[in-house]
């Protein structure tokens, strides 16, 4: 992600409308904004990012959810930190700071909880480094 924003001069960003999902993450504690990616244009590879959501720090899952058998199409969810609002139906502008992670499957889902719990750590990390610049 470094080298892809250097290149660009700014972090890669994309947009799209928060979507109802299958509200797993608000089970697990993260509820996610969802947005479904525009097959015309690219998008970053499954996995975990730091990121910006409106300008506030998110942590960012790309992909198809392989720890749960959803049957759905890859999705990207967003965990806004230190947010709560009902945003569907609203235009989420995502900006990508770095890659935490690739996508993967977990064991349980509290392997999968203990795993974003160090994910939203990071992010806050990358996101407090860059306000500090």
């Amino acid at each position: 992600m470094a080298e892809a924003n250097q290149l660009l001069g700014a972090p890669f960003e994309l947009s799209g409308e928060v979507k109802h999902g299958d509200e797993r993450g608000r089970q697990l504690g993260f509820p996610t904004a969802n947005l479904v990616p525009d097959e015309a244009l690219v998008c970053p590879g499954h996995g975990v990012y730091a990121c910006l959501a409106d300008g506030r720090p998110a942590a960012v899952s790309i992909g198809v959810r392989p720890t749960f058998k959803t049957g759905r199409g890859e999705l990207i969810e967003a965990y806004i930190l230190d947010f709560d609002a009902d945003i569907y139906g609203e235009i989420l502008r995502i900006e990508f700071l770095d890659r935490l992670r690739g996508e993967r499957r977990f064991e349980s889902p509290r392997a999968l909880v203990a795993q974003m719990l160090r994910d939203v750590e990071q992010t806050r990390e990358i996101a407090q480094a860059l306000s500090g610049r």
